[in-house]
């Protein structure tokens, strides 16, 4: 396919260019996906979403950062495919395989079970992933969680400001994350979540929906908060709900923006 439809659509300002590609099928490069990203010579998104025909679930989704690189997982991401798609919707990603349920104003996803081993966020070493013992400047004591991606969480006294746009570039590519990470900030406030999102590949972002998973899975690790968790980010709320064991389930709106059409060849 090289003239094909596009999607736009965003979760709480977090965007995306998603291109189905289920019936005709479509290779993008880095470079390419980058060029489509780009905001002012380009279409615009935080993230670029291809739609593939899947063997395990409903579709396939995979999700390209604005800088052209592949990731794991996309919370705002999968609540627009499992909206544009309807009904219930077996998502398979690479951090594997996510339900989404479409809503009147948005979606419900079922985010899968959290993992905590030091090995699978993954570290470069070992520690302890519920209160780690390292920081960066006033940023100390982290809990590392991985929700089909790495996400670091700092719980702060006022997360606004953190001076997050400086700090966040330098944790998500530190060594001790050797597939880099995304950076949250959050500061809890009668048992609602406020959180910022420094998001690998991306940088400081609306709303990202695996950091407020990550974030209020935590949260409730360390008794700060209690399921369900309301989870604010710049672009609006998120509530997530999380018990020992089980799955995430995270439900928010989605927007639909508008449809268009591009010759792919163009951002080769």
């Amino acid at each position: 396919m090289t003239t094909g439809r596009f999607h736009k659509m965003h979760g709480l300002g977090n965007d995306f260019v998603i291109i189905d590609a289920r019936e005709r099928p479509l290779q993008l490069s880095g470079a390419m996906v980058a060029a489509i990203a780009n905001r002012h010579n380009g279409i615009g998104c935080d993230q670029l979403i291809v739609l593939h025909p899947s063997t395990q679930a409903d579709v396939k989704m995979q999700i390209f950062n604005a800088d052209g690189g592949e990731v794991e997982a996309c919370g705002n991401a999968s609540r627009c495919v499992a909206k544009l798609i309807g009904d219930e919707t077996r998502i398979e990603t690479a951090g594997g395989i996510i339900i989404g349920n479409a809503t009147e104003d948005g979606a419900v996803v079922d985010m899968g079970v959290p993992r905590f081993e030091w090995q699978a966020i993954p570290l470069g070493y070992a520690m302890d992933t519920m209160e780690m013992p390292v920081g960066w400047e006033d940023l100390q004591n982290p809990a590392a969680v991985n929700v089909g991606n790495p996400h670091v969480i700092f719980f702060v006294e006022n997360s606004a400001a953190v001076e997050l746009d400086r700090l966040g570039p330098t944790i998500e590519v530190d060594p001790l994350f050797p597939q880099k990470v995304n950076v949250n900030v959050a500061d809890i406030q009668d048992g609602v979540v406020n959180l910022r999102v420094w998001e690998r590949g991306v940088g400081l972002t609306q709303a990202c929906g695996t950091g407020a998973c990550a974030t209020a899975v935590a949260a409730i690790r360390r008794g700060l908060a209690k399921s369900p968790v309301q989870v604010n980010l710049p672009g609006g709320s998120l509530v997530i709900s999380w018990e020992k064991g089980k799955s995430i389930r995270m439900q928010g709106p989605t927007t639909y923006v508008f449809s268009g059409e591009a010759d792919w060849k163009q951002f080769a």
